[in-house]
């Protein structure tokens, strides 16, 4: 029945998309200060009076003249950063992406209906992929809800990327595919391709335009692990994503150059609405101690899963579930809001199809086989061997602090994740015995296609305080003084971020122009404090508050000798998943989260006394 003008519609996912404000840009000399503010604590006196000086000669010339052409260059386009951002932060980058980019973990289903359980794996992989597409359908019929801050709406434009979407390698820069389209729009890709023992298979997600049903999904899936399990391994064609960008870029031309049914394989990958990776690992996790699923997610088979899919759905034959994702097209949010309606989903369902067990007949999936050569299975071996390489580097701890949560924290009237940002300083302080330069995320999504900016926790005041706790002639009023200041700093500095007022994304603006135009680099950006304090992507402590559901994931350390740290806060407990390079002698993940334990606790301790 068609609905009277006067019922109210509900809103649409896109709705808001033509009435979001342009990307600002910061004012040059309110940029100027927050950097010199952001370096303070890394420098000495004499070397803090040089990078004032480099900075007042910049703001007075050639300062000026990037930011003028920065103006012209946002006046002309409603996002002055999207197509850069995308480029040196993900599309110009050389190194794998698997492993250096790509984001991963563990499903969260583990906490109630689906703890590890022999068999069940196949069985628990259809109802997931059921609601997987559910959650397609709902975006593609624009019927979830566009996501608001307070009131104000978000820009949902990278809930596009989640389905048929594809990185594709190029010798020198990558693009992105995407193949997905609202059903305003037209017709879109609805076949899922499943990996297993280094095969690829493929069927329709929908028949006669249904989607198909748990039941009909597992007929699929076990046609294919029949398949699997009575005949040899495949080639693994999969393995060359986790290649160096180039290498990858080489060998897909060579694959294409073989045989154009290649190409069309390739095609067929790339548009699918997402990979299914049937793994044969068994890493039996609790929730308490999520390492072992995290790591398998992160560091897994590289012939199952293939890297440069925008969601690749890790089904683990002990009947755990974790994920793997390209980080180019989306950010993190995007797949935390699916995974927490998934999660949401199966406990509403405790885990179990309710419906029909009927099976339509349908043709069954289709193995999808490359033509490879000599050459091609050299450059899978080759691909195989610096991965496990590199996987083997990998260190990462994924525990629960269960003492206290947001709840706690609230209560002391302080911010959950300000809380959790200030324990992580004083535990790198207490471990490394200095300030570590780090990263959080703020998000920019009330701007016109909006992703991040960079938030710098290590602020001047936050040190102060991190020496007000070592120091044991500090009494409890001086300590609490300080970590008063420190939050203020911290709140204040995360809601200018948010608002577009951040300095961090300016100052890659003004670089771009500079390169763009064949200008040599501009001094500010060769001063030895400029990267010392994180800029140009050498954060020791790369952080993100992955949000407050049952949803987390694990990226690599952005250096050599640093850390990710990534967190969830529930309301009783606060899961952290920290990675580290083995190689680096000076780190340890799980000495950081030892640190972080007790800085926490420590935190609390001088919230609540100052409270008597």
């Amino acid at each position: 029945m068609a609905k009277s003008a006067s019922e109210s519609v509900p809103e649409r996912t896109f709705q808001h998309q033509n009435s979001l404000p342009p990307l600002p840009v910061p004012t040059l000399d309110g940029s100027l200060n927050k950097y010199l503010d952001a370096v303070r604590p890394f420098a000495s006196d004499g070397e803090f009076k040089a990078t004032l000086d480099i900075v007042e000669k910049f703001k007075d010339g050639v300062g000026k003249e990037l930011h003028q052409k920065l103006l012209q260059r946002a006046g002309a386009r409603r996002n002055w950063l999207e197509e850069w951002w995308l480029d040196t932060a993900y599309l110009e980058v050389r190194v794998p992406s698997q492993l250096n980019v790509n984001f991963g973990g563990p499903a969260p289903y583990l906490e109630h209906f689906w703890p590890p359980a022999e068999g069940t794996s196949l069985q628990r992989t259809s109802v997931i992929t059921w609601h997987t597409l559910q959650y397609w359908d709902l975006l593609r019929t624009e019927r979830l809800a566009p996501q608001k801050a307070n009131q104000t709406p978000m820009d949902m434009d990278q809930f596009r990327m989640l389905f048929c979407t594809c990185k594709v390698p190029g010798v020198k820069k990558d693009t992105i595919r995407n193949y997905f389209k609202t059903e305003s729009e037209g017709p879109c890709p609805s076949h899922l391709v499943v990996m297993c023992r280094g095969r690829m298979f493929t069927f329709d997600a929908l028949f006669d335009g249904r989607i198909l049903t748990p039941p009909e999904i597992l007929r699929q899936l076990s046609y294919v692990k029949q398949r699997c399990d009575g005949e040899s391994e495949g080639d693994g064609v999969s393995a060359l994503t986790s290649d160096d960008r180039t290498r990858w870029a080489k060998a897909r031309e060579h694959l294409i150059s073989i045989d154009p049914h290649n190409k069309t394989i390739l095609e067929t990958i790339q548009s699918s609405l997402f990979v299914i990776s049937l793994d044969e690992t068994k890493p039996y996790s609790t929730p308490e101690n999520y390492t072992n699923l995290t790591v398998a997610a992160l560091t897994g088979d590289p012939t199952i899963r293939w890297g440069d899919k925008s969601y690749n759905s890790i089904s683990f034959s002990d009947g755990t579930f974790g994920s793997t994702c390209d980080h180019a097209p989306y950010d993190a949010m995007v797949l935390v809001s699916m995974c927490w309606y998934l999660d949401e989903q199966v406990r509403a369902t405790e885990g179990k199809w309710k419906g029909s067990d009927a099976v339509r007949r349908m043709p069954p999936p289709e193995e999808l086989l490359f033509t490879v050569d000599e050459k091609v299975v050299g450059d899978i071996n080759h691909a195989k061997r610096q991965y496990l390489e590199s996987t083997q580097n990998l260190q990462i701890v994924c525990y629960a602090f269960t003492a206290f949560g947001k709840a706690a924290i609230k209560q002391k009237k302080l911010h959950p994740d300000t809380f959790v940002q200030l324990a992580m300083q004083l535990a790198y302080y207490r471990l490394h015995h200095k300030p570590g330069s780090c990263y959080e995320t703020a998000t920019t999504r009330r701007f016109y296609h909006g992703r991040t900016e960079t938030m710098r926790p290590c602020t001047q005041e936050a040190v102060d305080w991190c020496k007000a706790m070592m120091d044991p002639a500090s009494d409890v009023k001086a300590r609490r003084r300080a970590m008063l200041v420190a939050f203020d700093k911290h709140n204040n500095l995360m809601s200018e971020a948010q608002e577009g007022k951040g300095f961090d994304r300016h100052l890659l603006g003004l670089y771009l122009i500079a390169r763009e135009e064949g200008r040599p680099t501009p001094e500010l950006f060769a001063d030895p404090l400029y990267s010392r304090s994180g800029g140009g992507g050498n954060f020791v402590l790369s952080s993100s508050l992955v949000g407050y559901t049952t949803v987390l994931g694990a990226v690599a350390p952005m250096v050599l000798h640093g850390y990710g740290f990534f967190y969830r806060i529930r309301d009783h407990r606060i899961v952290i998943s920290i990675s580290a390079w083995k190689s680096s002698r000076q780190t340890d993940a799980a000495a950081l989260f030892n640190n972080f334990s007790s800085s926490l606790h420590e935190l609390l301790h001088l919230a609540t006394t100052s409270q008597l």
